[in-house]
């Protein structure tokens, strides 16, 4: 090895360690405490804000339950300078698998915050760092890069994580919640999940992703989704229809139900239309409507693109999603 790569070992090591030194006393272990004092689960999150917020994943704050934390349950907060505090749950999204909780720590003294990113700058290739507590091993540092961009993840509500980021920083059970940084000590990701028994192929949820529902959580404790009220299906577009529409995908969402008295109801769609656009842009699964509804308040007024049987032109439908109910 020549000198030069001396020099580029030295500087990347030195980004790493200045790293981790920045940001590892923001960075907590979580154990979630059920009835009786057992713990129920355990994993990683971090301090964003001066006043002891911290950010983490939706499946360790619930501890792999479907229903959002009990009353009575604890959750404790414990960082590199030995301090343990309790924290409160704020809030938390199942379908990104984000989690909010806030650390009373006012009388004992400050907690150092770490610095938001904007995943939307990050280029693969860079430079990624995750902290966090695998199995156990508390203020544990790997790095590695970014692997690739735009990725998606399946949550455990079945919905999909958009804007997902991979990275080849190891991570391990006890990592989720823990912040993936980029080489000036921000958060570009909340470490999330691995696949099992592959190597080096991790995942980490979008900053940008977090920072828009973290108003939301704050405010209420969940994030409001769209409802429409259909049931659909993804399916392939008969090349005919494609041509005789003129357009140019060549998939759409088939409703194959309508719930009665819902928004769909009574915008006049029904079984057999084909969406295949929302407010200008094109529909071609179940998930990117899912997204459509993610990114429209409900309440909104949104024109859907429909392709009715029968009918050789598109249709333009108005409708006006509601507030999906629970979690």
């Amino acid at each position: 090895m020549g000198a030069r790569d001396l020099d580029l070992l030295d500087a990347y090591s030195r980004t790493v360690v200045g790293v981790a030194e920045a940001a590892g006393p923001s960075v907590a272990a979580i154990a979630v405490v059920g009835a009786g004092g057992r713990t129920a689960g355990q994993g990683s999150g971090f301090v964003f804000t001066a006043d002891g917020y911290l950010l983490t994943n939706s499946h360790v704050v619930r501890a792999g339950r479907r229903e959002a934390p009990a009353a009575s349950t604890r959750f404790e907060a414990s960082f590199s300078d030995g301090r343990h505090f309790l924290a409160r749950w704020v809030g938390d999204d199942p379908h990104t698998d984000l989690a909010l909780l806030q650390v009373d720590a006012v009388s004992q003294g400050s907690l150092a915050a770490v610095p938001l990113g904007r995943s939307a700058t990050v280029r693969r290739g860079e430079i990624a760092i995750a902290i966090g507590n695998p199995l156990g091993f508390e203020q544990t540092v790997t790095s590695g890069i970014v692997s690739a961009l735009g990725r998606s993840m399946r949550a455990s509500t079945g919905r999909l994580i958009p804007d997902v980021i991979q990275t080849d920083a190891a991570l391990n059970p006890g990592n989720s919640g823990g912040p993936l940084l980029d080489s000036r000590g921000e958060v570009i990701g909340v470490n999330t999940a691995i696949i099992p028994r592959a190597q080096a192929i991790c995942f980490a949820v979008a900053i940008d992703t977090a920072s828009r529902l973290i108003p939301h959580l704050m405010r209420t404790g969940k994030v409001r989704r769209g409802y429409l009220g259909v049931s659909g299906a993804t399916v392939d577009l008969d090349r005919r229809i494609v041509v005789g529409a003129g357009i140019s995908q060549a998939r759409a969402v088939r409703i194959t139900g309508v719930e009665p008295d819902s928004p769909a109801a009574r915008s006049g769609l029904r079984p057999g239309d084909l969406i295949i656009g929302w407010n200008g842009v094109a529909v071609a699964s179940v998930d990117e409507l899912h997204q459509a509804l993610d990114a429209d308040s409900p309440g909104r007024e949104c024109l859907l693109k429909v392709l009715r049987p029968g009918q050789a032109s598109p249709l333009y439908i108005g409708v006006r999603p509601e507030a999906l109910q629970g979690d």
